[in-house]
């Protein structure tokens, strides 16, 4: 079992309705609590206690979320037995393992999550979807004010991006006119070259993130997508444009929150359709998307679907951007649209606060995956810490 598969599952049956609608209401008390402090005191660690990314685990955490929560020997601490509250992410240079810890606001979240499965009733799950939408708008609207340029030098200090700013197209924090236009920041041309750019063969990684990669839509849904209800036809919206990619291979970008947030082309080619789906903001994180008792989150959010026919081969290749808790939105540079010419590497769009997944999906036989890849996504179940324009695959000429 890896170190990111829960050992024990909650299980609804523990409790009453009338617990189970107490427990979500101490969850909405506590997520709108960090949301709203969020926006006062714009000179306070976002990491500090009863802040938006305050280590999940943290013994004043785990204190405060205790008095919140009724019948806590009940419900709170068998949600700390059953998920991990954080990741493990390899290293592609070393193979080392490193711990990344859950914050605050997506434990909340895995908490609302689990109140929108199966096991719930419906109104539960109408709440849970129409505060993540309330809280995913109020934090769009606090970044995008003036006021929310305070909060930019906390954040860099916090997730220690200081030897990043000279990556910027603006490396200066003082010139950005708010959070959300930081936190979207765009890269100097050249910064993230793009591996062997002589062949279009090659595959890239489409954002700085940490990614899975699997052979087939079957060996993901075996070692990675547990929840119940993920379909191709459901994440793309369209039965036709799922059969093109039964059984081809997929790659799954995860952006945490510090990550620079725009995502690139994995390949050369043109646009031949960007449809947008609406949906909620669950979290991504790898404990919400490998809980096999919660629904699937993929198919659940917002999402953007690009289909690109590539140059190299005149193959359909998918890419799914995925809105997840507290993103504000999810937009394209301009000019990407459909008849637009992409080459592999080309930033496509941005995404404003929190964290962010994108999903490109290749036809069956297309590209061969670079097999450390596979093997920390399959053997090892664990995400790659990998940068855009990487390789991340190639197919045959």
């Amino acid at each position: 079992m890896s170190a990111n598969t829960p050992s024990a599952q909650p299980s609804a049956s523990t409790l009453s309705p009338h617990e189970t609608t107490q427990h979500l209401t101490a969850t909405a008390k506590a997520l709108k609590g960090v949301t709203d402090r969020a926006g006062t005191d714009p000179s306070a660690d976002p990491r500090a206690e009863q802040r938006l990314h305050a280590p999940a685990q943290h013994e004043k955490t785990h204190s405060w979320l205790n008095g919140l929560f009724p019948h806590a020997a009940a419900s709170l601490t068998s949600y700390e037995n059953a998920w991990h509250l954080g990741n493990y992410v390899v290293l592609r240079d070393s193979g080392e393992k490193i711990w990344e810890d859950m914050s605050v606001y997506v434990r909340l979240g895995m908490h609302l999550l689990y109140y929108g499965s199966e096991q719930a009733v419906v109104l539960h799950w109408q709440k849970t979807r129409a505060l993540l939408r309330d809280q995913s708008v109020k934090m769009g609207l606090q970044y995008d004010a003036p006021e929310s340029k305070a909060h930019i030098l906390p954040f860099i200090t916090s997730f220690k991006l200081e030897k990043t700013l000279d990556e910027l197209k603006e490396p200066d924090p003082s010139k950005y006119k708010n959070f959300n236009e930081f936190f979207s920041r765009e890269l100097k041309p050249g910064v993230r070259p793009v591996a062997e750019p002589g062949n279009d063969l090659v595959v890239s990684s489409p954002a700085d993130c940490r990614l899975t990669v699997f052979p087939t839509t079957d060996s993901a849904t075996k070692y990675w997508i547990k929840g119940f209800g993920f379909t191709l036809s459901r994440l793309l919206g369209s039965d036709e444009l799922a059969q093109q990619f039964s059984g081809g291979s997929l790659a799954i970008a995860r952006l945490a929150p510090q990550d620079y947030h725009r995502w690139h082309s994995p390949v050369s080619g043109t646009v031949h359709a960007i449809r947008e789906i609406p949906g909620t903001y669950y979290t991504v994180n790898p404990q919400a998307i490998t809980q096999a008792s919660s629904l699937d989150v993929f198919c659940e959010n917002r999402r953007s679907v690009m289909t690109l026919k590539r140059t190299a081969t005149g193959a359909p290749t998918v890419l799914v951007a995925v809105g997840a808790m507290l993103v504000g939105s999810i937009k394209y540079n301009p000019g990407i649209q459909e008849g637009a010419q992409v080459q592999r590497g080309e930033c496509l769009g941005a995404f404003q606060y929190g964290g962010s997944t994108v999903i490109a999906l290749f036809p069956p036989g297309e590209v061969t995956l670079d097999q450390d890849l596979v093997q920390n996504s399959t053997e090892k179940v664990c995400e790659t810490l990998v940068q855009v324009g990487w390789r991340i695959g190639v197919s045959q000429g």
